[in-house]
């Protein structure tokens, strides 16, 4: 597996991984034709945006084809600059064999390095842990949405400081239809 940034050839075969980790599937595992998954839109959406970060957008390879996408944006607490993770997708095909987690890694140790401070995101309270995600109110960091405060997790990083603190903000795309 090569983690790598994303290229501008990848752009397809990444909303095809969105699109297959993201269907709604019926009981049976299937997946059922409902329309585009949001997260296809929303990442178009987030690399037509100035939260759009290049060196932050990472997709696994294995032979030579996309099994799984990854990126972090631009996002501020109380004004201050921090990341947002996602979307994250793996093919349903593909899961269980590390690739979410490699993704997970390495998009982390990249906004390590660029001396960022915080990540946050929404998600799965059994999965992100595993990665250093804590609840947003551990930080005193907030999503600004109430129905979001359960699954809303930070993973403060080296450039980290306690007063970081106050209401997250995403960029505009996570809050478009």
């Amino acid at each position: 597996m090569l983690i790598r940034r994303e290229r501008p050839d990848d752009v397809e075969a990444i909303a095809a991984v969105h699109r297959a980790a993201f269907a709604e599937h019926d009981p049976g595992g299937a997946p059922q034709p409902v329309g585009e998954p949001m997260e296809v839109g929303l990442i178009a959406r987030l690399r037509a945006s100035e939260a759009w970060l290049p060196a932050l957008a990472l997709v696994a390879e294995i032979d030579g084809e996309v099994r799984g996408h990854v990126c972090l944006t631009r996002a501020t607490v109380a004004g201050r600059p921090a990341l947002a993770l996602g979307p994250i997708g793996v093919p349903p095909e593909h899961q269980g064999l590390g690739i979410g987690a490699a993704l997970m890694h390495a998009v982390l140790g990249a906004a390590d390095a660029l001396d960022e401070p915080l990540v946050a995101l929404l998600g799965h309270l059994d999965y992100y842990p595993r990665f250093g995600f804590v609840p947003g109110s551990t930080l005193a960091v907030d999503p600004g949405v109430p129905d979001w405060v359960s699954h809303f997790q930070v993973r403060p990083l080296s450039a980290y400081t306690p007063d970081l603190a106050g209401e997250f903000r995403y960029a505009e795309p996570f809050y478009e239809e």
